[in-house]
This record gives C-alpha cells, structure tokens and sequence, in this order.
C-alpha cells in the first residue's frame, strides 16, 4: 500500500449532476436523478472552504454550464484568492460567445471541454446528444480566440478507439494547449454498459501509439490516463498519473480528502503480472474494472537489463 498524500493541492467541486449530455460512459451514471444541484449559497460556503485546503479550483458536475450562477460561482472564487479555476465541461454552451464573455469576464482561467470522436457521428453517438460535436468545437475555438488554455480530456471507448489517430489530428488542427486520451473507467453508466463502451488495451494500443505520436510532433502536451505503463511501452513517458495534482473531491454529500491515494488503493489494481514488474513503483496499474472482465493476459512484466557480474 502506498503512503496516504496530505495536503491536495487542487480542488475538485461537484456543483450538480445536471447534464445536457447523456453520455454512453458516464462515471457518475444516475446521480442527477438521486442528488438535487446545490444552492449557489451552499456552494458559496464549499468554495471558502475549499481555499482553505488548494488555491486551485476544478468546478464540474454534471455539466456546469447549465448554472445560471456560474458567473457569480466563478467570480466568488477569484474574490477568495483561487490561482487556478478551471471549468470542466462539454463546451457546448462556450460556443455562445456571450456566455463565455461572461465567465471570462468573472474569472475562469482554463476551460477543460470534452470531446470524443473526430466526427460527429463518432461523438454524438457517445454524448446521445445530436449537434453536441458542432457546439463542443466552436466552444473550444471560441476559448482560444480569448486566450484561454484549452485542456482537453477525451474518453477512450470501442466507439472511438479505432480513430484515435484522427482525433489527435483534430486537438492539434483546433489549437488546444493539451490533450489526454484517458481509458473509460467503467463505473455508473459506463459500468452498466462494459461490454460496449470498453474496448480492450490490445484493440486500442496501436491507433493510441499513432495518436500520441501526433502530440509530440505538433509539440503539444499530450498525456494518457488509466493505461498501465507496461502497456504504453516506450510511450509510458505520456502517462498522466506521476503528473496528476493531489486532488480533494467534494461530491454530491461526501467529500474525498486525497482522491490519489484513493485512486493508488481502491480504483487502480495490480496483479500477478506487476509482481516482477520493474515498473511497479511507478505504475498505479489498470482501473480495477478492466482485470475483473479481461484478466491480466495483455500486461507482461517489464525487465530492465541488469549489470553482468564481474
């Protein structure tokens, strides 16, 4: 078991699980039905709690957009001091030009969107969604026109995995200030749909390797998350998991103090192949979902050469 992290650094505020999307993958599955969105009043009191433990504030749900009081959200966060406020988000309201001038003109600094085909078919079929892809892209064009960082998360699915090359080729053509192709994690809806959404890592590895390939070309940062490192190979180097801040989680009624060591603990796995594995001490494994439905036949232990004895 890993040491337990104290202190996070960044902040992650579930504002409500309202969504416009009704994503294939969703780890976060039914709450929008079981959590009703918080008041702007109680969110007022989580942000000052919040700057007490991070100066750097994720603000997601659900979809945050949908929060009239997302301006007043964002600007109460500033006023407390936040470095860093980041919007997670579909992007689809952003590709109103005023709604963004507003949260620009409150305070947000990245713009964190979601995007996860090349197409619309691949992507509307995901979000269930029809026009999300068209919305989700003059968003992401309308933050860089304003200067804003745009960090890019897309889902690795079976519905996209066999174009992975291509939207690499997108993120690049659109401008974004990073990438990362992260493997579906199959909790709430994405659970109740694994044998559809979750590809194996053998189906996914060689459009991946092109796509990251892509990234490093055009020079932008671009990062994989939930792949074991003896996957990845010579691209293990593009592993976001040894990068990622220390993150507290308020969620809809509980709050997760270190979501790293819960990730190291709980979410992530190893097993019989990471026991010789040189690797080990840096990897964090598979989500633990992926060995219960697939097994452990598609990682091998890496060995490093070792000195000849003299």
């Amino acid at each position: 078991m890993r040491p337990r992290r104290e202190n996070p650094r960044r902040v992650d505020v579930k504002v409500g699980f309202s969504c416009n999307n009704r994503c294939t993958f969703c780890v976060q599955g039914d709450k929008r039905f079981e959590h009703p969105d918080k008041t702007t009043e109680e969110l007022f009191a989580v942000l000052e709690d919040a700057r007490g433990h991070a100066d750097q504030l994720v603000l997601t749900g659900g979809e945050v957009t949908l929060r009239r009081d997302l301006p007043e959200l964002v600007a109460h966060a500033r006023e407390l001091g936040f470095r860093v406020i980041q919007l997670q988000t579909n992007g689809r309201a952003l590709s109103v030009e005023r709604v963004l001038d507003r949260l620009v003109d409150a305070g947000v600094t990245e713009i964190a969107p979601a995007l996860h085909g090349p197409s619309p078919e691949i992507h509307d079929l995901q979000t269930r969604a029809p026009g999300s892809f068209k919305q989700t892209v003059r968003g992401i064009r309308h933050a860089k026109a304003r200067g804003l960082p745009v960090i890019l998360n897309s889902v690795i699915t079976r519905a996209n995995a066999g174009h992975l090359e291509h939207m690499a080729r997108l993120f690049v053509a659109l401008k974004v200030d990073q990438f990362q192709l992260a493997f579906v994690h199959a909790l709430g809806t994405a659970g109740a749909n694994i044998d559809t959404v979750m590809p194996r890592f053998s189906e996914v590895m060689p459009e991946l390797r092109r796509a990251l390939a892509i990234g490093r070309a055009a020079r932008v940062p671009t990062y994989t998350e939930g792949i074991p490192l003896c996957v990845l190979g010579r691209y293990a180097g593009h592993a976001a998991e040894p990068m990622m801040p220390r993150l507290r989680i308020v969620d809809a009624t509980w709050i997760i103090e270190d979501y790293t060591a819960v990730r190291h603990e709980e979410a992530k796995l190893k097993g019989p192949p990471c026991e010789d594995c040189d690797l080990a001490p840096a990897c964090e494994g598979p989500w633990r979902e992926y060995p219960e439905k697939y097994g452990w036949d598609e990682l091998r232990p890496v060995r490093r050469p070792r000195p000849a004895p003299r």
